[in-house]
């Protein structure tokens, strides 16, 4: 939506559609505490789909005239155009997207406005207005997330056979190459793609028809209101279709593991940059500097993303809180469940942009990285796994490696720097073919399975990787 749509909504005297019932006007206070005009109106291309939809279903079982209709249609998409100029009224006393369209639509066409809400309720409206919203956005994010995976497997692909040590407790743990590392990141990014294609698929039904809650006693169709939306069809049950909010549940679970992993990533990306590891440069668009120290290089985008993933995770605990009390149907507590879940949905959009821009941009310091994966004794375990093919039992050769590596940390010497003597000084059946295990790349090139870090089999887990993504197809983002 553009910012021009996004008008302050004025503070008026407007009669309100529902005033019939009511003797006096309502508090000023009250009326804006209770208004949703101001952030909902994110919603406006949403609710009149759904209003075109409603109308042209309301036409088609003869509840509505052929010219109603077409006037129906002009005005909203006269409405919509006025919206997108900036030029829209939004008015506090209409409450929300949904009463503002709607008096604007009657102020323009007359009577054949005031028919549009036959047979619907602003509870099912609103219902469809935001399933519909988070269909169209999850498909944006489902392009930026594919994006970051295709820059971040290429990246991988380049890397398969640059060396850096792998770590358990931040300790050096074995030698594994950086494009291992970065598709153990692609993986995870992997399962919240499907998070979102599951999260897309239940919430792609229609409420619309459930009107307030109880269904409505004009002959509606709603199997084609949810056709002409692109719904896979109609919700079941009235009572659950207003009050349901799973499904903004569930992206935000998503959104939270989204954000979890691009967090992951940052600290990762934050350590790799310190001049303490040295692993990767950023690209200076990415930093910033600091106003008393000129020596430094920020990586603000990638410690801002660690920190806007509490942001997304506290919407998560936010919707849920706020559906765990409410009983059946609509209550206008689900008024709250709005602006969490559209910042957790610009969050994450943001975020993976951020990403998406940054990663296949990162430069890897390969000597740096290999000359870290020859300290920390990183092929201890591969000593051992030959002192196994030797016949010694797993747990002695254990203890052999382990006596090695103290006597190493004495000497300050890895295992690869000792000499044959000094490796036999622990076990006699070490021989000269022992020091082809211990080189890194006699390291990494032994763990040639799928899953691991050979650098064969790295190149042809990116070619898997990318083969995926373009059965996605392209798209792009809106």
């Amino acid at each position: 939506m553009s910012d021009q749509s996004k008008t302050p909504p004025k503070d008026d005297n407007t009669i309100k559609p529902w005033g019939g019932r009511f003797s006096e006007a309502t508090d000023a206070f009250v009326e804006r505490f209770t208004a949703s005009v101001v952030f909902d109106q994110r919603l406006y291309r949403q609710d009149i789909r759904g209003s075109l939809a409603h109308a042209q279903m309301l036409h088609r079982v003869g509840v509505m005239a052929a010219s109603e209709l077409a006037a129906i249609e002009k005005g909203l998409g006269e409405i919509q155009a006025q919206i997108e100029r900036g030029e829209f009224n939004w008015s506090i006393s209409l409450e929300d997207v949904h009463m503002n369209i709607e008096a604007r639509l009657t102020d323009a066409i007359g009577i054949a406005g005031k028919k549009l809400h036959t047979g619907r309720s602003r509870n099912d409206q609103v219902a469809t207005d935001v399933r519909l919203y988070l269909r169209d956005e999850i498909d944006n994010i489902r392009c930026e997330l594919t994006r970051l995976q295709r820059g971040m497997v290429q990246l991988a692909a380049r890397e398969h056979a640059t060396i850096m040590p792998g770590f358990t407790h931040l300790q050096t743990a074995q030698p594994i190459t950086f494009g291992h590392h970065l598709l153990a990141w692609n993986e995870m990014l992997e399962r919240d793609y499907s998070r979102l294609v599951d999260c897309q698929k239940r919430l792609n039904q229609s409420p619309l028809g459930a009107a307030a809650l109880a269904g409505t006693t004009y002959p509606i169709d709603r199997h084609l209101t949810a056709s002409l939306l692109g719904f896979d069809g109609p919700t079941e049950n009235s009572l659950d279709s207003v009050s349901d909010r799973d499904f903004a549940i569930e992206f935000c679970a998503a959104a939270a593991l989204i954000t979890t992993h691009l967090s992951r990533m940052s600290e990762e990306l934050v350590l790799w940059t310190s001049a303490q590891f040295n692993f990767v440069q950023l690209p200076d668009r990415f930093c910033t500097g600091s106003s008393i120290m000129p020596q430094k290089k920020n990586p603000d985008v990638p410690e801002l993303v660690r920190g806007k993933s509490g942001r997304v995770n506290g919407h998560l605990v936010a919707l849920l809180t706020l559906m765990k009390g409410q009983p059946l149907a609509y209550n206008k507590d689900n008024q709250e469940d709005k602006e969490p879940l559209f910042d957790a949905v610009d969050t994450v959009k943001d975020c993976l942009r951020a990403f998406a821009d940054m990663v296949p941009a990162i430069e890897p310091k390969r000597e740096v990285m290999y000359e870290a994966a020859r300290r920390g004794f990183a092929t201890a375990t591969d000593l051992a796994d030959y002192l196994v093919r030797k016949g010694v039992a797993f747990r002695d050769a254990h203890e052999v490696v382990g006596k090695a590596v103290s006597h190493g940390v004495k000497t300050g010497k890895d295992l690869a720097e000792m000499s044959l003597a000094e490796l036999q000084s622990f076990g006699t059946m070490i021989e000269d073919d022992v020091f082809a295990v211990l080189t890194l790349e006699g390291s990494v090139n032994a763990r040639n399975h799928i899953g691991g870090t050979a650098p064969a089999q790295v190149k042809a887990a990116s070619e898997r990787a990318l083969a995926k993504l373009d059965a996605r197809g392209g798209c792009v983002p809106s």
